[in-house]
C-alpha cells in the first residue's frame, strides 16, 4: 500500500484524519482525534510529536485504558488470531509466532507476573527486537515502580507509534547517512578505505564507495527518500586500508573488515558514523 504525502495529510479534514491514524495507537482513536488540531504538519517528526503530546496531555485513566488496550506479546490474543493487523505484523517480525511450547510456557508465565504487578500488558515496541531483546526487558522492567514503568510502558507507546507512522505516511526528505573515518594510529584521516552499506539482513549491498582525504565520502551513503527506517550494516575494509598506508600488520591481520550494524528510527533525521581505527583497536558512536 502506498503511503499518504505529508501535503495529503495536511488535507484531511478530522474525520479523515481520524480514519487514517485513529489505529497508531491500539485500540484508541482518540489520540488521533486529539493530535488533528495541530495541523499543518511539515514533517513525519512533527506529527508523531503530536500524537504523543495527546497521550502525554490525557489523564491517567485515559492513559491506562491505552495501556490495557495492548495485547499481551505471545498473549491469547495471538494464539486465537484477534491481534490487529499491525499488532500482528509486529510480534512475526520478532519471531513472536514461532516460539517453542516452552518459550511459549515463559512468555505466557512472564505476561502473568507482569500484569499481576501493574495492571495493564508488558509492552515493548517489538517490530526490530528478538525474543532475547524482549525477555532481558521484562526481567529489567518487572523490578521497577509502578510509577516509573507506566512511564517506561508511555515511551514504548509511542515508539509503537512511530513506527507504524512510517508505514503510513512518506517522510519529509530531509534525512541523510554520512560517514567518516579516522586513523588513530597515524593521527589522520584515513584516506583510501574502501565502505560499504549492506541491508540489515546482510543480503544487498546498497553503496560500496572509498573514503576521500578527509577520510569522508562524497556525499551522504544514502539521502532523503533513499534512506528508510530500519537495521544497516556499514562494512570497512581496514585489512586492505592498513596495507595501502603501510601500516605494520601481524599475518594475518588482526583487524580486516570491521562490521558496524546500526539502526535507523527516523529517515527524517541525519544518521553520521563516525570511526576510529588503528590496526588494533576501533570505535565508533553516533555523531552530528
Amino acid at each position: 500500500m502506498s503511503r499518504l504525502s505529508l501535503d495529503a495529510v495536511n488535507d484531511l479534514d478530522a474525520v479523515g484524519f481520524t480514519a487514517a491514524f485513529g489505529g497508531l495507537a491500539e485500540h484508541s482513536p482518540w489520540v488521533a482525534a486529539m493530535a488533528f488540531s495541530h495541523r499543518p504538519f511539515p514533517s513525519v517528526t512533527a506529527l508523531h510529536a503530536a500524537l504523543v503530546a495527546a497521550i502525554n496531555a490525557a489523564g491517567p485513566d485515559q492513559q491506562l485504558a491505552l495501556l490495557r488496550a495492548h495485547p499481551d506479546l505471545a498473549g491469547r490474543a495471538a494464539l486465537a488470531g484477534e491481534l490487529t493487523a499491525s499488532s500482528s505484523a509486529e510480534q512475526a517480525a520478532a519471531g513472536l509466532d514461532r516460539l517453542t511450547p516452552e518459550e511459549m510456557a515463559r512468555f505466557q508465565e512472564l505476561n502473568a507476573a507482569y500484569t499481576a504487578r501493574f495492571g495493564f500488558p508488558f509492552i515493548l515496541a517489538v517490530r526490530h527486537a528478538t525474543k532475547h531483546h524482549i525477555l532481558a526487558a521484562y526481567a529489567r522492567r518487572v523490578t521497577n515502580t509502578p510509577a516509573a514503568e507506566t512511564a517506561a510502558a508511555l515511551g514504548e507507546v509511542a515508539k509503537i507509534i512511530g513506527m507504524r507512522l512510517l508505514t503510513v505516511v512518506e517522510p519529509a526528505p530531509t534525512g541523510r547517512l554520512t560517514v567518516h573515518a579516522l586513523d588513530t594510529a597515524a593521527g589522520m584521516p584515513a584516506r583510501g578505505l574502501p565502505v560499504e552499506l549492506v541491508r540489515g539482513d546482510g543480503g544487498t549491498v546498497l553503496v560500496s564507495t572509498i573514503t576521500n582525504a578527509d577520510g569522508r565520502v562524497d556525499g551522504p551513503l544514502l539521502a532523503g527518500a533513499d534512506l528508510h527506517a530500519g537495521v544497516y550494516e556499514l562494512r570497512f575494509h581496514a585489512g586492505v586500508y592498513f596495507q595501502t598506508a603501510g601500516h605494520a600488520l601481524s599475518a594475518p591481520p588482526f583487524l580486516d573488515v570491521v562490521p558496524i550494524r546500526f539502526a535507523v528510527a527516523n529517515p527524517e533525521q541525519h544518521y553520521h558514523v563516525p570511526l576510529l581505527l588503528s590496526p588494533w583497536s576501533y570505535s565508533t558512536y553516533r555523531g552530528s
